[in-house]
């Protein structure tokens, strides 16, 4: 079978730390995101996330970002590797601590703005395998009817923006290992590019040119190639690493018939072998050239641990 042409992009992870933060390349998740809602989406601003962390871990594991609307709307874009426990309960967190800290002390529950979470996942979330985007939301229901219920506007207060009034999140999540590489629609372009890491050249959705221009890995120059490689060999590493702390960990408490024993070699493993990976894409950057602060934002590794790195990384016993 002849492949069809396409470019090759940068993944998406990278991408939320290095492109998409520009306010020149809004377009590109404004495209993403107006085919995941079917209506134009305008953003504003860039925000601080909830997971700004200092979880060296999650650093390689999760990557997200959180934008304004022009409506007032926020919302939380993250690609994450790995599967965690209570994953489900991390989002509703997440998008809890959005609300809150986006409304001032003193200010009106009027002031309480939406909030969407949109995953991009590299795991498998459903037992059942049925689909590629799942949606989730809060309505209400007749108890004993079923019906929807429209509710009295004073409940709600000013309108979310044109006739809607669910103040509710609402979550999407995207197992891209899930979609079958059958493109059908808009939205199937960009989970496609997202995916494969590329976009073909039939590819007509809105906003897909810009996202094959602004992450195109030909046209970046030969010092970003090199930052992009090394994250990417230092990170999937890292993916291993974690997973592998994890089985051990799992095994090491089933061997001891201790719970106590399957999390201490769980989150141990986990932090050491993070922590490791990190001082050595710290390190890879240095040598490129980087300074201690873009080293800090890439890695999770502290300023002034940065700036103490020498010409070699400890190797671990």
């Amino acid at each position: 079978m002849t492949k069809k042409p396409a470019r090759k992009i940068i993944t998406f992870d990278w991408a939320i730390k290095t492109v998409l933060r520009d306010k020149a390349n809004f377009d590109v998740l404004e495209g993403f995101l107006m085919a995941l809602f079917g209506r134009p989406i305008t953003i504003l601003d860039m925000l601080e996330s909830e997971s700004n962390r200092a979880d060296e871990a999650a650093k390689y594991n999760r990557v997200d970002l959180l934008a304004k609307t022009e409506d007032g709307e926020r919302i939380l874009v993250e690609v994450q590797y790995l599967s965690e426990t209570a994953y489900l309960k991390r989002l509703a967190y997440g998008t809890a601590k959005t609300i809150v800290e986006h409304l001032k002390l003193g200010e009106p529950y009027t002031n309480v703005k939406k909030v969407y979470s949109v995953s991009l996942l590299y795991f498998d979330v459903s037992r059942d395998g049925d689909d590629y985007i799942y949606h989730g939301k809060t309505e209400f229901a007749g108890f004993h009817t079923h019906n929807p219920v429209t509710l009295k506007k004073s409940l709600v207060g000013d309108e979310i923006r044109v006739g809607q009034t669910n103040v509710f999140p609402e979550y999407y999540l995207i197992p891209l290992k899930s979609f079958p590489n059958v493109v059908q629609d808009d939205l199937d372009q960009w989970v496609y590019a997202f995916k494969n890491n590329e976009v073909l050249d039939e590819f007509t959705a809105p906003g897909i040119n810009a996202l094959k221009e602004k992450l195109d890995y030909l046209k970046m120059n030969e010092k970003e190639k090199r930052e992009y490689d090394t994250f990417i060999d230092y990170a999937r590493s890292a993916w291993g690493m974690i997973d592998n702390a994890r089985k051990e960990g799992v095994e090491e408490g089933m061997e001891k018939g201790m719970e106590k024993g399957m999390e201490k070699g769980m989150e141990e493993g986990k932090r050491e072998g993070a922590h490791q990976k990190a001082l050595e894409i710290a390190l890879a950057l240095k040598r490129q050239g980087l300074s201690p602060d873009e080293i800090a934002r890439l890695t999770g590794i502290p300023v002034a641990e940065g700036r103490r790195l020498g010409g070699s990384v400890r190797t671990p016993t």
